[in-house]
């Protein structure tokens, strides 16, 4: 019993032993890119205070002219090219733009 407790702790202990970025660096590149598109995306989002247009219409020409920034978060994050990641990374620029538009023009976000 004492052997299954010891053994148990120490897999235990080794899967949490390594749970550190393995390259610092880089995380804290792609933290600072998601920085600056989103500081892109907000300050883009600006010119749409007024007017009437659906804010997801928006919050496309606001995610592509933020286009440099995205495709550099793109890049960084997802090396291997997965087509899943790309996509996941370009819905979450324009859900972003559609929240900063809402937010610019002070109305509720929806999350």
């Amino acid at each position: 019993m004492r052997i299954l407790v010891v053994v148990l702790t120490l897999s235990l202990g080794a899967c949490s032993a390594n749970s550190h970025y393995s390259d610092p660096r880089l995380v804290s590149t792609i933290n600072k890119t998601y920085q600056a598109r989103d500081a892109c995306l907000a300050k883009n989002a600006v010119p749409y205070v007024s007017g009437d247009t659906d804010p997801s219409s928006i919050a496309r020409a606001v995610s592509l002219s933020c286009q440099a920034e995205t495709d550099k978060l793109i890049s960084l994050s997802n090396p291997k090219r997965d087509p899943a990641i790309t996509a996941a990374i370009r819905r979450d620029t324009e859900q972003r733009a559609t929240g900063y538009v809402l937010k610019a023009r002070g109305e509720v976000l929806p999350y």
